[in-house]
């Protein structure tokens, strides 16, 4: 007796909105934070990282209410936030303790973060060495390199900065910090980086500006309450772009995703590979936001580096795997920030 075992090849098809995009659900906490009023937030990840951003805040005084993906945060500006009267507790999340230290560093109190033991291992000297120039006084372990850290809040000023390398956590901490600091803070990038933190600088009406590779920001303005729309996060989006790709007779259609062109790069990569994806519907209140269709391909292999790394760091492992069944070799270079 014989038998034949045979099975269906996936395919994707329908329609899908993803998660809120975690880079902007962050910041828009910490802005609502920041300005004066309230803060009304649609489509917030209510994911673990995002809800350590919002437990820091309460931790601070700031009132936050949350109703499914609803966010409202009402804030008397930064010289409403209290001393902590216990350790900030930022999870496992690099984006909340990094930017976090930037916007502490010009309180007039004393505040202690830690996170999991993951963070703990993460170094934070790239974050903490710009803030020095600018007066800060942050302390922890390896002479507050790593976690926990401690941060005394004192007058800060503006300094003239050129990063080493392209970071957007870096950028962000900078800027933050200078919020608080006297004069204006000048940040040179290599390459541009993700620009979240000025994008809703200027949504919650700050003046702040780009030349080129240098972005100018004058301290001691005051921020003011807005509604911020995230869109679908491109990273969540982007597994199941790779999916339909891969999976031979697929066209799905992602509802409502960012498309800030500094994190765009997985999209430009895909195409370098003969992806067929469509976007339409463009939307901006600040970020741009589109609807994507995508349509299973025949990929091929492509070179992958220089300016193009900065726009798809987190995507890159996806990235990867795709390639495996692309036809022809992917080389990946100057991917450096990933480890």
């Amino acid at each position: 007796m014989s038998k034949t075992i045979s099975y269906a090849k996936p395919v994707l098809t329908g329609s899908v909105q993803v998660p809120g995009d975690k880079s902007i659900s962050h910041r828009a906490i910490m802005f609502g934070a920041l300005a004066q009023g309230t803060t009304t937030i649609e489509g917030f990840l209510m994911g673990d990282d995002c809800l350590s951003t919002i437990s820091c805040f309460r931790s601070l005084g700031i009132d936050i209410q949350i109703d499914g993906e609803h966010v409202t945060v009402t804030s008397g500006g930064r010289k409403a936030w209290k001393e902590p009267d216990v350790v900030l507790d930022t999870g496992n999340s690099g984006t909340t303790t990094r930017l976090m230290l930037g916007l502490l560093a010009g309180t007039d109190f004393h505040s202690v973060m830690a996170g999991d033991e993951s963070i703990a291992r993460r170094p934070m000297k790239r974050i903490v060495e710009p803030l020095r120039l600018m007066g800060a006084d942050i302390r922890g372990r390896a002479n507050g390199h790593f976690t926990p850290l401690a941060v005394q809040g004192t007058a800060l000023q503006a300094i003239d900065y050129t990063m080493p390398v392209a970071s957007a956590q870096v950028k962000s901490a900078v800027l933050l910090a200078g919020l608080s600091a006297q004069g204006t803070t000048t940040i040179h990038e290599p390459v541009p980086s993700r620009d979240h933190t000025e994008i809703m600088l200027k949504h919650f009406g700050a003046d702040i500006s780009r030349n080129g590779d240098i972005i100018s920001l004058t301290g001691g303005q005051e921020l003011h309450a807005a509604h911020v729309q995230v869109p679908g996060d491109i990273s969540s989006a982007a597994f199941i772009i790779g999916a339909a790709l891969i999976a031979e007779g697929s066209e799905i259609q992602l509802k409502n995703v960012g498309v800030n062109p500094t994190r765009t790069g997985l999209l430009d990569v895909f195409k370098a590979m003969g992806a067929d994806i469509q976007a339409s519907g463009h939307k901006s209140e600040g970020e741009e936001a589109a609807d994507l269709t995508v349509r299973s391909t025949l990929l091929t292999g492509t070179d992958i580096g220089g300016d193009v790394i900065p726009r798809l760091i987190d995507e890159i492992p996806l990235i990867a795997l795709v390639a495996t069944q692309a036809q022809g070799k992917t080389v990946i270079r100057d991917a450096e920030e990933l480890r």
